[in-house]
């Protein structure tokens, strides 16, 4: 082989391994809302869609937590959405107050827009009102999710 194309493999091969510990890094990681606007258009949502968020509790479908509400959105097909269901689900059994609501994101695709969702699962962390206080972007750790309720709670 070549050295220009050696040194294209290589450089590719960097670049994939980097990539590949930037995302175990961050995903699933609970990260506070910004109080700035989203940095990108979202295709069909209003001009003031913002990064800091409520939901209602028409648009979950049930009443929200008395402490707090784990909002999840997933998809059918999504293995890591499973884990992150019973994830929720033990966490939210645990503390008092605290819902697990899993929303279709297939299902709900003017909500899943106006909130800059890109990929299942993404789990929002609620205060008492319904404002969104963590979001975390596949299957978070108990660790965190328990943490991140420490904030609300």
């Amino acid at each position: 082989m070549n050295p220009v194309g050696l040194s294209i493999l290589a450089l590719v091969l960097v670049a994939a391994t980097a990539f590949g510990i930037w995302r175990s890094r961050n995903d699933g990681r609970m990260r506070g809302q910004p109080s700035t606007p989203l940095p990108f258009p979202v295709s069909g949502a209003p001009e003031t869609t913002s990064a800091v968020s409520t939901f209602s509790e028409q648009e979950l479908g049930t009443p929200l937590g008395a402490q707090a509400t784990l909002v999840q959105f997933s998809t059918v097909f999504c293995q890591p959405c499973r884990a992150t269901r019973r994830i929720l689900a033990e966490v939210a059994s645990m503390v008092d107050g605290v819902r697990h609501v899993e929303i279709d994101a297939e299902d709900n695709l003017d909500l899943v827009r106006r909130l800059g969702i890109r990929r299942t699962p993404t789990v929002f962390v609620l205060d008492p009102t319904g404002r969104v206080v963590n979001r975390a972007t596949g299957q978070p750790r108990k660790a965190d999710v328990v943490a991140a309720l420490g904030a609300v709670l």
